[in-house]
């Protein structure tokens, strides 16, 4: 018995960095949003003023949005980052996306 290939795709994490009141995190969120419903991943937002996320601020206060994009390594592991800052495009993002999971193959 063979195991499917389902059982060893490879899903890439897109994470935004964000805060409220942020008219070019509105733009991001919108921007991933459209890649997301043509190509599917595993998106999650952190709202870097929420208490709790205080690592997050110190790092990218002044930078949101950032997006982060990486491949699961093993367990729980991911890749390191591949980063946009700001303003980003859907092709750049999608472009970054399909880097990420050629490497991760």
């Amino acid at each position: 018995m063979f195991p499917t290939r389902a059982l060893f795709s490879t899903t890439v994490r897109v994470t935004l960095f964000t805060r409220a009141n942020c008219g070019l995190c509105v733009t991001a969120k919108n921007t991933v949003a459209q890649l997301n419903k043509r190509k599917p991943f595993d998106y999650h937002e952190v709202d870097i003023m929420v208490p709790g996320n205080e690592a997050w601020k110190n790092v990218y206060e002044f930078d949101v949005p950032v997006l982060h994009i990486q491949a699961p390594r093993t367990g729980t592991e991911l890749s390191d980052p591949k980063k946009l800052f700001h303003r980003f495009t859907e092709e750049a993002v999608e472009d970054l996306v399909d880097q990420v999971e050629k490497e991760a193959h």
